[in-house]
């Protein structure tokens, strides 16, 4: 274990090396703060209130501890619910792990603890274990709070607010025990070299789009060399996202992982889930259903040959499937952010 030596006034921080363990569906990631972060968890983007309590509650109930949130989803209060009805029926919270992420219109320095109080209490939570700067794109906070800021020509209200404003706040809500690690998503490696420059607390996690399309080996191991976990988003493509358009790829219905497949008994969303968990990387599908979400946890009876592994990875084609998007002047779709100074996607990593 190294130690980081900082001033007597800074809180002293244990930075320990990366490692995983095996331990069917309680897996885990170590975090450089010591905390076990399992590597199956619930994801939640897309899950409609009405829908996510009895999905938390259910897939809570059948073994998982990890269940992935953010303020934007918009279905914080539901996820709280399910969360609750959990630990009512005898589940404690310290064998849970939560996730939440701060929105882009939060990031400056009087608005980022206001806006993790706001998912505490929807989450009805006394803190999280983990808290994740969303984007590093920021927007403005406008009077009417609006999620989606909007200039008078309709493009977004675009705001630069250095990460390192930022981070300082997301320190402090560790050093008030309000969250148990901090972290990034939508980070590249350049930006995550950034944080590291002036991190007293160094991020946990980095949480990125990632898939046997998006594989993200070079981001991963760079972040290794950080002591920063992985956490793969849409690991099955989104196959759900709204923006979703014909012709696109899709990896649930890709023969040549069918083949991967077929060879072990198992689906396509397996070998998606499993990809990823060999390779120490936290994945959080999404469900809502019962049977999917039970379904997803059957990833851990078997194991991949390093030549299997080695037919995902030839899967590798740099599509992403979630890049926020609106209509270019001649009507195609081109990425909404782009223009911003911050903007994660314009480097291969």
């Amino acid at each position: 274990t190294q130690q980081r030596h900082l001033g007597s006034s800074e809180l002293r921080i244990a930075i320990r090396p990366f490692s995983v363990e095996t331990m069917a569906a309680t897996m885990s990631a170590t975090l450089n703060t010591g905390a076990k972060m399992p590597l199956l968890g619930l994801g939640t983007w897309q899950s409609k209130p009405g829908e996510v309590q009895t999905a938390v509650e259910h897939a809570l109930k059948v073994g998982y501890r990890h269940v992935d949130a953010a303020f934007i989803y918009l279905n914080e209060t539901e996820v709280g619910d399910g969360l609750q009805a959990a630990f009512a029926s005898g589940i404690k919270r310290e064998e849970v792990f939560v996730t939440s992420k701060l929105w882009n219109t939060r990031h400056s320095a009087e608005a980022v603890k206001p806006a993790l109080m706001e998912s505490l209490q929807a989450l009805k939570l006394e803190y999280l274990d983990l808290y994740l700067i969303h984007w590093p794109v920021s927007f403005v906070l406008n009077a009417e709070k609006a999620h989606m800021p909007q200039n008078e020509d309709g493009s977004v209200q675009y705001a630069n607010i250095p990460f390192e404003e930022t981070w300082r706040e997301m320190e402090k809500l560790v050093d008030e025990g309000l969250v148990k690690a901090i972290g990034i998503s939508n980070f590249n490696s350049k930006q995550v070299d950034e944080v590291m420059s002036f991190a007293r607390i160094p991020p946990a996690v980095n949480q990125v789009e990632c898939h046997p399309y998006l594989q993200q080996e070079e981001l991963l191991q760079h972040c290794r060399k950080h002591n920063i976990v992985l956490t793969a988003y849409s690991p099955l493509g989104g196959p759900e996202r709204p923006w979703a358009k014909e012709g696109e790829p899709t990896l649930l219905d890709d023969p040549k992982i069918k083949a991967v497949a077929d060879k072990f008994g198992k689906s396509n969303a397996h070998v998606c889930i499993r990809f990823q968990i060999q390779r120490g990387i936290v994945v959080i599908p999404k469900s809502v259903t019962p049977s999917r979400i039970e379904d997803n946890m059957k990833v851990f009876d078997f194991e991949m040959t390093e030549e299997d592994l080695n037919v995902v990875r030839g899967f590798h084609n740099g599509w992403r499937a979630c890049v926020p998007a609106i209509p270019g002047p001649d009507g195609k779709d081109v990425p909404r952010d782009a223009s911003h100074p911050f903007y994660p996607f314009n480097i291969p990593y």
